[in-house]
């Protein structure tokens, strides 16, 4: 079970579907913003979904893109998965950009549910369902309603809905996952630590208040 562990957290750690992303300056405006977002959600959506998958089948791992249903049940859980990452990632990256900024928590529920709303809308054609896409929103415009911009926010305990939904819709056995969970949990915990110190360094929070608040400020 040890060396099981292991070399599922190594391949999620190291696992190529996805390039590492080259730097492209400075977050100082809501379209930057909506930009690393969407980009870093389905990054980490992919490589932690795609990562596990072919840890846990091994050498069947590319014969099972011949099976069209399992292909079609990767697809679905995709993006169930990058929707979860984008409500953890939208709340955490907007409470780092109006850290500091005289804005209300209206300001930045709205700020937030732009991001998610930009985000999906550019996947529209891998929705898995006509009703996916509401289902989505409504269900992260509920979860702004319990935000606590000022402190959990922007704290690691955030990213809650991305571990879950990890968990839930990757399309392996269930008697397989019990064992995985809190593996798979701990790989995805991993990515969002380099995203997190990505944002940090590259937030420019002055020039992203100024930009806003030209711009409307929601």
């Amino acid at each position: 079970m040890k060396a099981f562990a292991k070399s599922i957290l190594e391949a999620l750690q190291t696992f190529g579907f996805l390039k590492r992303r080259t730097p492209e300056g400075p977050v100082d405006s809501v379209a930057a913003l909506s930009r690393f977002i969407r980009t870093r959600a389905a990054f980490v959506a992919q490589k932690t979904m795609y990562g596990y998958i072919q840890t846990r089948m091994g050498l069947q791992y590319p014969i099972m893109f011949q099976d069209k249903n399992f292909v079609q049940s990767m697809n679905i859980a995709k993006m169930h998965i990058f929707a979860a990452c984008l409500s953890d990632l939208a709340i955490f990256a907007v409470a780092e950009a109006t850290a500091g900024s005289r804005v209300s928590n209206d300001q930045r529920d709205s700020l937030a549910l732009t991001c998610f709303r930009e985000a999906i809308a550019a996947n529209l054609e891998h929705a898995p369902s006509d009703t996916w896409t509401q289902e989505a929103i409504e269900a992260f415009a509920l979860r702004l309603k319990d935000t606590d911009w000022l402190v959990s926010a922007r704290q690691a305990e955030n990213f809650t809905r991305s571990t879950a939904a990890l968990v839930k819709w990757a399309p392996i056995a269930p008697e397989l996952k019990r064992h995985d969970a809190e593996i798979v949990e701990n790989s995805i915990r991993f990515e969002w630590i380099a995203i997190r110190d990505d944002l940090r360094n590259r937030v420019d929070a002055d020039a992203f208040a100024s930009r806003w608040h030209s711009e409307g400020a929601g």
